[in-house]
C-alpha cells in the first residue's frame, strides 16, 4: 500500500455527486465518506463549490485530514474573484487565501484555479486585471482559465509568465469564440480541464447546466491528449488532469481510462494511487 507522487496527477472536478452511486461509488455509500473513498483512486481533486461560496478553514482543514498524505487539492477561485468584480473584491481574496491556508500548511494544495466566463475579454483593463489577480495570489500557485477565445495570443502567454501565472489549457467543444485546445505552460504548473465536447448543448440557455458537460470522451478523443500532457509535463514541476463531465460517473470513468493511457507513456511520472494508505494528515 501507498502513494506514489511523481508528476502528472489525473482526477475530477469534485467528488461529492450522489448520481456516481453505482458508476463509481457503492450504492450504498453515505455522503459523508465520498472524499474518502474518492481518495482511494485518484491522487488530486478539484474543489468546486468554493466558486459559490468561500469555505470555512474548518472545512479545509477537515478535508486535508481526512486524505492521504500526499492527496492534492485544487481550489476554484470564488466567484468575486472571477466572475463578479468589484471595486471590493480585493476583500474576498483575503477570506480565500485564509480559508486554504490549512491545506497548504499540510502541503496538500496544489493550486487555484481562476476560471474566467466568456465575457471577461482582452481588453486593457481586463488584463490589468490579470496582474492585479496575480499581486492578490502572490505566493500561491494559481492557474487561470479562459473561455474566450480573443485571449489565444502570445500576448497573453507573455503576460502569464511575467506574472507568474499557470494557463489552463482545456478540452470543450471546438466552437467558434472559445478557446482552443492549445497547449501553453506558463508557469511551473500545468493543468488541463476537460469539459467534454457537447456543442449543441453549450450556448443552449434553456438546458439544465448538467447537460453542458454530458459527455464520455471515447479513447480515441482522450489518445489525443498524451502526447500533449507529456509535453505539458516536460515543461513544468506538476501537471493536474482535471475531468469536468460530471454527468452520471462519466468524470472519473474517463480520469481512470487516460491514467491507463498515460501509463504506458510517462511510467514513474505519473501519480497515482495503488490503495488507500494508513497514514492521514
Amino acid at each position: 500500500m501507498g502513494v506514489l507522487v511523481m508528476t502528472v496527477y489525473v482526477g475530477t472536478a469534485g467528488f461529492s455527486y450522489s448520481d456516481w452511486k453505482g458508476p463509481f461509488y457503492p450504492p450504498d455509500l453515505k455522503q459523508r465518506r465520498m472524499l474518502e473513498e474518492y481518495a482511494r483512486h485518484f491522487p488530486v481533486v478539484e474543489i468546486n463549490s468554493s466558486y459559490y461560496a468561500v469555505p470555512t478553514p474548518e472545512v479545509m482543514l477537515a478535508m486535508a485530514r481526512r486524505t492521504p498524505v500526499d492527496f492534492q487539492f485544487t481550489v476554484k477561485a470564488n466567484r468575486e474573484m472571477t466572475h463578479e468584480i468589484t471595486p471590493d473584491s480585493k476583500k474576498v481574496f483575503e477570506e480565500f487565501k485564509g480559508a486554504i491556508r490549512p491545506l497548504a500548511d499540510h502541503g496538500k494544495l496544489g493550486c487555484v484555479l481562476a476560471q474566467f466566463p466568456w465575457g471577461f475579454k482582452n481588453t486593457p483593463h481586463n488584463r490589468e486585471y490579470l496582474e492585479a489577480l496575480a499581486g492578490h495570489m502572490e505566493g500561491i500557485d494559481t492557474v487561470v482559465e479562459f473561455r474566450n477565445s480573443g485571449w489565444e495570443c502570445d500576448e497573453t502567454y507573455e503576460l502569464l509568465r511575467r506574472a507568474g501565472l499557470g494557463y489552463c489549457c482545456v478540452d470543450e467543444p471546438r466552437l467558434k469564440g472559445l478557446v482552443s485546445s492549445r497547449v501553453e505552460v506558463t508557469s511551473s504548473t500545468g493543468y488541463a480541464r476537460f469539459h467534454g465536447r457537447n456543442f449543441e448543448t453549450w450556448w443552449d440557455s434553456g438546458r439544465e447546466s448538467w447537460e453542458r458537460y454530458d459527455y464520455l470522451y471515447t479513447d480515441a478523443e482522450l489518445s489525443e491528449w498524451v502526447t500533449k500532457v507529456q509535453s505539458m509535463a516536460e515543461s513544468s514541476d506538476r501537471t493536474y488532469i482535471i475531468f469536468n463531465n460530471h454527468y452520471k460517473g462519466q468524470a472519473p470513468t474517463n480520469a481512470r481510462t487516460f491514467e491507463q493511457l498515460l501509463r504506458g507513456l510517462l511510467g514513474d511520472d505519473l501519480a497515482t494511487i495503488d490503495d488507500f494508505p494508513d497514514q492521514l494528515f
